[in-house]
C-alpha cells in the first residue's frame, strides 16, 4: 500500500530551524516528484518546495527561498526538508506530497499521495 510518513515538526523560537522528514513506501520513489506544502489556519494550502527524485532537480517558493533546503535519500526513500531562519509566517501543518512533475505540482495537479501532515511552529 502507497504511504506517505511526514515527521519533524515542532515549535521553535524565531531564527532557529527544524528539518521534516518524508518516508515513502510501496510505490516506486525515483519515479516521482516529491514536494512540500504547508496550510496555516484560515489560509489556502500552498507549495513550499519539490525535488524530481530521478535527477535532484528541486524548486523553491519565493518565500522560502534562501531558507529552506529539499533533498532526498533514495536508500532510504525520504525526502528532506531543511528549515532555516524560521518566521512565525512559517507557521503551519506541512504535508509531504508524492505527484508527476514540479510543473504539475506547482499547479496542485497530479498528486497521488499524501502524508498525515506535521505541525510546525514559529515562535516570535
Amino acid at each position: 500500500e502507497p504511504r506517505l510518513v511526514d515527521s519533524g515538526g515542532g515549535l521553535v523560537q524565531a531564527g532557529g530551524s527544524l528539518r521534516l522528514s518524508c518516508a515513502a513506501s510501496g510505490f516506486t520513489f525515483d519515479d516521482y516528484t516529491i514536494g512540500w506544502f504547508r496550510q496555516a489556519p484560515g489560509k489556502e494550502r500552498e507549495g513550499v518546495s519539490y525535488i524530481k527524485i530521478s535527477d535532484g532537480s528541486a524548486d523553491y517558493a519565493d518565500s522560502v527561498k534562501g531558507r529552506f533546503t529539499i533533498s532526498s535519500d533514495s536508500a532510504k526513500n525520504t525526502v528532506y526538508l531543511q528549515m532555516n531562519s524560521l518566521k512565525p509566517e512559517d507557521t503551519a501543518v506541512y504535508y509531504c506530497a508524492a505527484g508527476f512533475s514540479i510543473p504539475t505540482m506547482t499547479l496542485g495537479r497530479l498528486i497521488d499521495y499524501w502524508g498525515q501532515g506535521t505541525q510546525v511552529t514559529v515562535s516570535s
